[in-house]
C-alpha cells in the first residue's frame, strides 16, 4: 500500500498526484490534509505516514509533501524502518530507490511544478533496489544504528 500525506503547502500537489494515481489505477490512502487549512502542522501528516509504513516497510511505501519536503523528511526518519529521501528531480528519486532502497519519497512543493512531481513520483515508484552487495551492506550498517537507537 502507498500512504501520501501532505500539509497546506504541499496540499495541492498532493490533490494534483492523488488524481493521477488514481488515473493509473495505483492504490493508495491519503491521510490527509483533506483541505488547505494554513494553520495545520507538517510533522501530523508525517508521523501518519510514516507510522503506516513502519508498520510493513517492506510492503509499504509513502509520499510526504510539504513546502521545503525538509520537516516531513526529518520527521519521517525519526521512525525504525524508514528510509525517507528528498527528490527534487528524476535522477535523485531512481537513487534513493536503486541504492538506498527509500520508502518513503519527499516532495517540495515549493520547488516543483507538478508535472515534474508526477515525473518523479512515476520513476520513484518503477525503480527497484538493485541489490548491489555494497548497497545492501550499507542498509545493514543502517538497521544496526536503528537498533542501537530504537531500543
Amino acid at each position: 500500500m502507498i500512504y501520501i500525506g501532505a500539509d497546506h503547502k504541499g496540499f495541492k500537489l498532493k490533490e494534483y498526484l492523488t488524481k493521477w494515481l488514481t488515473e493509473n489505477k495505483i492504490q493508495f490512502f491519503d491521510v490527509g490534509a483533506m483541505e488547505e487549512v494554513e494553520l495545520d502542522d507538517y510533522p501530523d501528516f508525517s508521523v501518519m505516514v510514516a507510522k503506516c509504513v513502519a508498520s510493513s516497510p517492506v510492503e509499504h511505501k509513502g509520499i510526504l509533501i510539504c513546502g521545503s519536503g525538509h520537516g516531513v523528511d526529518m520527521v519521517a526518519n525519526k521512525y525504525k524502518g524508514i528510509r525517507s529521501a528528498l527528490a527534487f528531480k528524476k535522477e535523485v528519486a531512481i537513487q534513493s530507490r536503486a541504492h538506498e532502497n527509500a520508502n518513503v519519497l519527499t516532495l517540495p512543493a515549493d520547488w516543483l511544478k507538478p508535472e515534474e512531481a508526477k515525473e518523479i513520483l512515476d520513476v520513484w515508484l518503477h525503480t527497484n533496489f538493485d541489490n548491489a552487495e555494497r548497497n545492501q551492506r550499507r542498509l545493514g550498517k543502517i538497521r544496526t544504528i536503528e537498533e542501537e537507537n530504537f531500543k
